[in-house]
Order: C-alpha cells, then sequence, then structure tokens
C-alpha cells in the first residue's frame, strides 16, 4: 500500500533501524519513542486492523515481541519493565492502520502512563458483568 508508512519502510522506500526480520515481521526502533528501545513489530503484510490479521500471525508478532522484551534489558538500555501495546481503531488510538506491537522499555518516573476514567473507581455490579460477559459470549458464537 503506497500510502502506508510501514509497507513503505518495509518496502525500502523509507530509512528504519531494523533489529529483527523474519519471514512474517520486521521488528524496528519506533522513530518517535516513548523511552529509548520502544520498538515495534509489524507483519510483513499489510493488514489494518487486528480484525484482518490471521490468528498465526499475530501469534507470532507476541512472540517476537516477548523475545525482544527479552532482550531490552540485557542490552543495556535502560529497562526495569515492558509493556506491549497494540491500539485497534482511531478511538483506541491507532494512528498508522497498519496492525504494530509495541514494545516499550519503563522504568520508574519515565512519566509515561494510562490515564484512567473517573468511573474507572466506581466498580460494575456482578449483575452487569454477568449481561457483558453474556453478549460477549453470543458475539463469539
Amino acid at each position: 500500500m503506497s500510502d502506508c508508512v510501514f509497507c513503505r519502510i518495509l518496502a525500502g522506500e523509507l530509512p528504519s533501524s531494523t533489529i529483527y526480520k523474519d519471514e512474517v515481521c520486521t521488528a524496528i526502533l519506533d522513530i518517535q519513542p516513548i523511552n529509548d528501545g520502544h520498538v515495534l513489530v509489524i507483519p510483513n503484510e499489510h493488514y489494518p486492523r487486528l480484525a484482518d490479521l490471521p490468528p498465526e500471525v499475530g501469534g507470532h508478532l507476541f512472540e517476537v515481541g516477548q523475545r525482544i522484551a527479552a532482550a531490552i534489558p540485557k542490552s543495556g538500555v535502560k529497562c526495569e519493565g515492558v509493556n506491549f501495546f497494540l491500539a485497534d481503531g482511531k478511538a483506541a488510538m491507532q494512528d498508522v492502520f497498519h496492525v504494530h506491537l509495541h514494545v516499550i522499555p519503563r522504568y520508574e518516573g519515565d512519566g509515561f502512563g494510562f490515564q484512567f476514567p473517573v468511573t474507572y473507581f466506581e466498580l460494575p455490579t456482578r449483575d452487569k458483568l454477568n449481561k457483558i460477559e453474556g453478549y460477549i459470549k453470543d458475539a463469539l458464537g
């Protein structure tokens, strides 16, 4: 896809700092990292959304992400923990519509985090949870 920045990187049209590549995915350093060592694991084929991604490719992305997460602390990059982040859809903050897994090195005081809505602290009733459980089970089939 000519307008997809990741497809252009994978085609060699744009530069990248590639740390891993196989027949399924490529891992590159993020050019706007949250912390040093922030890696993006990208499928080599264009899949815009998570629902488009074949399960075996998704599993492989996470497997590679785990290997990278284990390597980062050994590399000398400051890292006391790791977050995985995968945004799916605009409302979830997906800004490049080519599935990609963020592997984000974390350390105390790095300034990154999630902001919870005020309703986060209002626990739902068991009835509400059971109702949502039913909806999702029905949708799963």
